[in-house]
């Protein structure tokens, strides 16, 4: 199965930088329709229109009921089967997640439900972990909803702690692993081996 790919980014979107090449070279089944961003000047932009992804900015400050309506439309004008967040640092509005109910997925750099909800990104999820003493930390993707980290989940990734790690040590291991590991999840969903819950 071909999965047309759309994309939401608010910063350097890697992870999915790293889907795109991973279909530009032939490993994975898939086609990228759009990139999407909150922000007009997203670093994402610039290597998408180096790749030939189409590109769209939708605010979402001054009228998020609006930007809501045009993202559920952007996706939709564009054939978008499967929104895949990259970094996307706002919530999702109701059209969108009607429209797509079930088929957004966004991948978290610790253990859910444990080191999930408002406010938990990027290396506050890193410094709980470590805190919390754990021996391993997980990337998780997983089906987005209403809530913040809620979604059913569909794949994780262990990444274990070393002695004495810090909270930049284990933030450095998770993001060489999550553009990898995202990949190979969407390649295992485009195979049918893996099905959205």
């Amino acid at each position: 199965m071909i999965l047309r790919l759309g994309f939401l980014a608010s910063g350097n979107g890697s992870s999915a930088e790293a889907i795109v090449d991973a279909i530009a070279a032939g490993r994975l089944d898939a086609e990228a329709r759009l990139i999407v961003s909150n922000k007009k000047s997203c670093a994402a932009f610039d290597w998408a229109a180096a790749k030939g992804v189409a590109t769209l900015a939708i605010p979402t400050i001054a009228d998020p009921d609006t930007a809501d309506a045009a993202l559920a439309q952007a996706m939709a004008d564009a054939s978008v089967d499967l929104i895949v967040m990259s970094g996307y640092l706002r919530r999702l509005g109701p059209r969108t997640l009607a429209r797509y109910a079930g088929r957004i997925i966004n991948i978290h750099p610790g253990p859910l439900p444990q080191f999930g909800g408002e406010g938990m990104y990027g290396a506050r999820v890193h410094q709980a972990v470590v805190a919390a003493g754990l021996t391993e930390s997980a990337v998780v993707i997983h089906v987005v909803d209403e809530e913040y980290d809620h979604g059913p989940e569909i794949d994780r990734r262990v990444v274990p702690l070393q002695p004495g790690d810090t909270a930049e040590a284990l933030e450095a291991r998770v993001k060489a692993a999550e553009p990898i590991f995202f990949v190979e999840t969407l390649q295992r969903l485009a195979a049918g081996e893996l099905a959205l819950p």
